[in-house]
């Protein structure tokens, strides 16, 4: 590899102590396994262990919310919830709750993609066996245990638990289209369902309450290793959610819960059209008056999840793109102003600073700009964008200028991998990467040069997605924004993960500053 020069660290002024750090992007769902899609079990353990090895500080997610149409992390089902694919099925076998035989019924096994509908199928089946066992008093899950997840969860936990079951009942329909006395939360419609399905709004609640187990364990066994996790906030919820439901008064909905309005972005250089994400909007006056206590509780529930928060689209804290509803594309929006400044501020108030990176990219201004530096919170670069520009070396995503107080990015789920985008760069990129390296690169070089920059500049934390590790192409990209269906699916093989991988990785980090003070010593 052709080495990047070291880049002075010189810290902005103002801005809080955060050592030199690195991590991987790799979600959940994309770890090895058995049974078809990654889980919480004993592969993410080998995966943190993997981390540890390779001297990394952060294990970077997206989130981890239950997934709906689309199969989008983004577009999830209850913004406070877990996904219930992720659940582990071999620690479930482990706690007495599966059998082995119910592990042989499974749908044909990808090592590379997620067939996300079968899964949802077959794990769906195994998780109302394991409530049946639970329920038999078998395993070695504790009622106790179970009840008092269910108090300290309860100010979101019913809402979604009667949500889902709901959807359940109603064959999937998304709840807008329910019975008007479902849709309009008639409390004494409610509290007959309730009674008449316990036992499918009981099983939903278990369900969280294997997700959190789980992942709580998950996190503590990283935490002993060093290693933190990277939690992903969306700053937008979806339509079809426990949250917009529960909440109908917060949202810019209609009578019969349709949106008035729907967030987007303009076009930019992931979208000639701009993107038209169809959730619906917040009634930031409503929210304001309420004491913004919807937002705290959502900050709340990720401080409990992760160690660090990256708020997805940042900017719309103090402005969103406004777009009709219904639309064909995002073009014909316009920008409204939200009260991020006294959000934030109330935030800090009742909960004290939180560890929050702010993914800054897109249409930003000075405003924004100055919102994200008043609360000294940490910006996002993707190098991957830096080299496009044709007055390069005055770009803020120019190596060179990148400030202490980022997050530097080789690229992130919604990009190409660095491969992928070698591939297809324009010449004027492909010119600006090699005269800033010094190099002419084989293909399979660059994404480790990108890696290179990104872990030799000024930013404190330095990620890239495990795909660039890798090298791999196209082939291997998480997302294409603006296109609904077809992605999230793929998945590493376990043998890829090497140790020769891994100490190429922490050779990089250390001689970067970057090193894991938990990381074991080198191996000779």
């Amino acid at each position: 590899m052709t080495q990047t020069p070291a880049l002075s660290d010189s810290p902005s002024a103002g801005l809080t102590d955060w050592p030199r750090s690195s991590g991987v992007l790799l979600h959940p769902t994309s770890l090895p396994g058995p049974y078809g899609l990654g889980e919480l079990g004993p592969e993410a353990r080998q995966w943190v262990d993997w981390l540890q090895e390779a001297g990394q500080t952060y294990w970077q997610i997206l989130p981890l919310g239950p997934t709906g149409l689309g199969d989008s992390p983004y577009q999830t089902l209850g913004a406070f919830a877990g996904n219930p694919l992720l659940i582990s099925l071999a620690e479930l076998k482990s706690w007495g709750l599966l059998k082995e035989e119910d592990l042989m019924t499974g749908p044909e096994q990808h090592p590379e993609r997620v067939d996300f509908s079968a899964q949802t199928v077959w794990r769906g089946e195994l998780l109302w066996a394991a409530y049946r066992r639970f329920q038999a008093g078998e395993g070695q899950v504790s009622a106790e245990e179970f009840t008092a997840y269910k108090a300290a969860q309860a100010s979101w936990l019913d809402n979604y638990a009667l949500f889902r079951a709901l959807k359940e009942v109603h064959g999937g329909a998304p709840w807008y289209a329910w019975e008007s006395q479902y849709r309009g939360r008639d409390q004494a419609a409610l509290t007959r369902f309730q009674q008449e399905h316990f036992d499918v709004v009981e099983h939903i609640r278990f369900i969280q309450f294997l997700f959190e187990r789980q992942w709580q364990a998950l996190r503590a066994y990283a935490g002993e290793r060093g290693v933190q996790i990277i939690g992903d906030l969306p700053i937008f919820v979806a339509l079809d959610s426990a949250d917009v439901w529960a909440h109908q008064d917060l949202f810019a909905l209609d009578e019969q819960g349709q949106p008035e309005v729907q967030a987007g972005v303009p076009p930019d250089y992931f979208a000639a059209d701009g993107q038209l994400w169809g959730n619906p909007l917040y009634r930031w006056d409503r929210m304001q008056a309420q004491g913004f206590d919807w937002w705290v509780g959502r900050f709340a529930r990720s401080r409990e999840l992760y160690d660090l928060i990256r708020v997805d689209h940042f900017r719309g804290f103090e402005a969103y793109w406004e777009v009709p509803y219904p639309a064909e594309n995002a073009r014909g929006g316009r920008w409204v102003p939200a009260p991020g400044r006294e959000l934030l501020t109330e935030v800090r108030r009742r909960l004290g600073d939180l560890p929050i990176i702010a993914e800054d990219l897109g249409v930003i201004t000075p405003a924004v700009e100055e919102l994200r530096d008043e609360f000294e919170l940490p910006g996002m670069v993707v190098l991957q964008f830096a080299f496009s520009d044709e007055d390069f070396w005055n770009s803020p995503f120019y190596p060179a200028n990148i400030v202490r107080n980022r997050v530097v990015y080789s690229g992130t789920h919604d990009n190409d991998t660095t491969l992928g985008w070698w591939r297809t760069a324009s010449e004027l990129e492909k010119h600006h990467f090699r005269s800033f390296t010094s190099s002419d690169p084989a293909e399979e070089e660059v994404p480790w040069q990108m890696m290179g920059i990104a872990w030799h500049s000024r930013a404190r934390t330095a990620v890239a997605p495990l795909q660039d590790l890798l090298a791999l192409g196209s082939e291997a990209r998480m997302n294409v924004p603006g296109s609904a269906t077809g992605h999230w699916g793929w998945r590493v093989d376990a043998a890829a993960l090497t140790p020769e991988l891994a100490a190429r990785l922490r050779d990089l980090t250390e001689e970067s500053g970057r090193l894991n003070s938990a990381a074991p010593a080198a191996r000779d």
